[in-house]
């Protein structure tokens, strides 16, 4: 009987730990959308993004059945920058509006470059996807990137490529 309360007493002590570590772990991801958000919520004006160097890039890309990405606006600075920072999106992702604006619906990070598998890089805790060549976007050898659907709500998870609930509007790659 008391081998078993200890052993009751140890596992809800294990339990609290991990509760208490993933309450952390929460507020500190939680911290980092915030201070992303504040130093990109400017982006939501695309001049300002033009401004800061973003151009537009590629044509609004979809998948048909799956859902879009948007229109890229890139930074080549920091294209050309190895370094992820999640402060500084080498590109920024806008979802055509029927009256000729834009809304800021998600970043990406960009790393061009030869796959890594011992070495992926990360952002925001998620390892990026690696792209190989040929690819929609002509990057050759190959590029990692990473989304994330900070302005918009996404059904298939925050740092999904694809989008549903996002459209070209009709100006889109089809699926390139």
């Amino acid at each position: 009987m008391r081998r078993r309360i200890v052993l009751l007493l140890a596992t809800a002590s294990a339990v609290a730990v991990m509760g208490f570590g993933m309450a952390i772990g929460t507020s500190a991801s939680a911290d980092t959308s915030a201070t992303v958000r504040a130093v990109t919520a400017r982006f939501n004006s695309l001049e300002q993004a033009k401004k800061a160097g973003y151009v537009p890039f590629y044509v609004c890309a979809e998948q048909p059945g799956v859902g879009t990405m948007g229109q890229h606006y890139v930074n080549f600075d920091l294209v050309g920058d190895p370094t992820i920072d999640p402060l500084k999106p080498e590109a920024l992702v806008y979802e055509p509006r029927g009256d000729g604006t834009f809304k800021l619906v998600a970043l990406e990070w960009v790393r061009v470059g030869p796959e890594t598998p011992n070495a992926v890089p990360t952002v925001l805790g998620h390892d990026m996807l690696y792209r190989t060549a040929p690819n929609r976007y002509g990057i050759e050898p190959g590029f990692y990137e990473r989304h994330y659907w900070l302005y918009q709500s996404n059904p298939l998870g925050a740092f999904s490529d694809w989008n549903p609930d996002v459209s070209c509007k009709g100006a889109g790659d089809n699926g390139g």
